[in-house]
C-alpha cells in the first residue's frame, strides 16, 4: 500500500523553512530527517523538505539533535 504525499494532499506547493509545526512531521524523535519511503512524499518534495528543514536548523528554529 502507497503512503499519501502529506504536502499535495493538504495543498502545499512551497515547503517554508519558517513553518516549524510542517517540518517536524518529517523528523524522527532523535530530530534526523525520515527518508522518502517513510515520509511517503515524492522525490521532488523530499528535496525541498530536506533544503528546508536545513534552513531551519541553521537559523535556530529547529533542532540539530535531540536526547
Amino acid at each position: 500500500m502507497k503512503k499519501v504525499d502529506y504536502l499535495k494532499d493538504h495543498h502545499i506547493e512551497y515547503v517554508d523553512y519558517k513553518d516549524v509545526d510542517t517540518l517536524k512531521k518529517f523528523l524522527t524523535p532523535h530530530a534526523r530527517i525520515q527518508n522518502k519511503k517513510r515520509s511517503g512524499v515524492g522525490a521532488k518534495s523530499q528535496r525541498a523538505l530536506s533544503m528546508a528543514i536545513k534552513r531551519a536548523r541553521f537559523m535556530g528554529l529547529l533542532p540539530y539533535i535531540t536526547r
